[in-house]
């Protein structure tokens, strides 16, 4: 008796997840992402930010108060290329319904990003990391866990700062219950590189330079807590620009010969 009830709460949690998923209209990207430019500038341990569309991106939108919604994990060429010559999949990232799975950089071509790079990573450090991502592919969010889905139905009531990060969290610490940015900051912890620690900072002692000196204790926060604005804002990834990398000079850009008018005037006739 018990499997017709979890078939229908598998397509309940299906239906679910579709909704919100579902794509905002009129949604333009300033700059948009060029697939091949991406693949030229990104390192394997970097993390691409995403403005999304979807409903559940509004959401996570107004309770990070960030334009980004979405992380991935970029991994370079550690999967193969599919067998049937497609694009190959250099991003790692988790979505609501799907779990954890490979995308390619097309994917992000209609979408504005920002690419955020963890400064000083040693190449064994970067491999844990990829190697924590890549052999989670294939894990799947719970689509039975209903209640977690269906509070951001809800019209969004205004919330206070220190609820907002808890209100994201999905699931339970399940590892196959995950959001994007979860597991990006999991596999982060693993070589325990800070992302945005609570720094708790402790008197110690005097010396000749300071009569006070001051120690930064980093405490690792749960991985459950983190959200995609975290790698925006801390202060160990650095924010890498694919325009300003290979060499940008502004005197080579082409305007076109119409200037605006200065403000509080109109252009005049010709």
């Amino acid at each position: 008796m018990s499997q017709p009830d979890d078939t229908l709460l598998d397509r309940f949690g299906r239906w679910i997840a579709g909704r919100l998923q579902e794509t905002s209209s009129g949604y333009e990207p300033y700059t948009p992402s060029d697939a091949d430019t991406l693949r030229r500038t990104l390192e394997p341990g970097d993390v691409l930010l995403v403005e999304g569309n979807q409903r559940i991106s509004a959401v996570i939108k107004y309770l990070t108060q960030s334009t980004w919604s979405h992380s991935a994990l970029y991994v370079g060429d550690a999967l193969p290329a599919p067998a049937d010559g497609s694009e190959r999949p250099r991003m790692i990232e988790v979505n609501l319904g799907e779990g954890c799975v490979a995308v390619p950089l097309s994917k992000y071509r209609t979408y504005n990003t920002r690419i955020c790079r963890p400064r000083g990573l040693t190449p064994e450090d970067r491999d844990v990391v990829v190697r924590f991502m890549v052999e989670r592919i294939g894990l799947k969010y719970d689509l039975k866990n209903i209640i977690d889905m269906l509070r951001y139905f809800l019209p969004a009531p205004p919330v206070p700062v220190r609820w907002r990060r808890r209100m994201i969290a999905f699931g339970s610490g399940d590892p196959t219950r995950a959001i994007c940015s979860t597991m990006i900051a999991q596999a982060y912890e693993q070589i325990r590189y800070p992302i945005l620690p609570e720094i708790t900072r402790a008197p110690g002692r005097a010396s000749a330079q300071s009569a006070y000196s001051r120690q930064e204790i980093l405490h690792i926060r749960h991985h459950s807590l983190y959200t995609p604005r975290d790698f925006d804002l801390s202060p160990y990834f650095e924010i890498v620009k694919p325009t300003l990398e290979y060499g940008f000079d502004y005197k080579t850009v082409v305007w076109s010969d119409e200037r605006p008018a200065p403000v509080g005037e109109t252009a005049a006739d010709p």
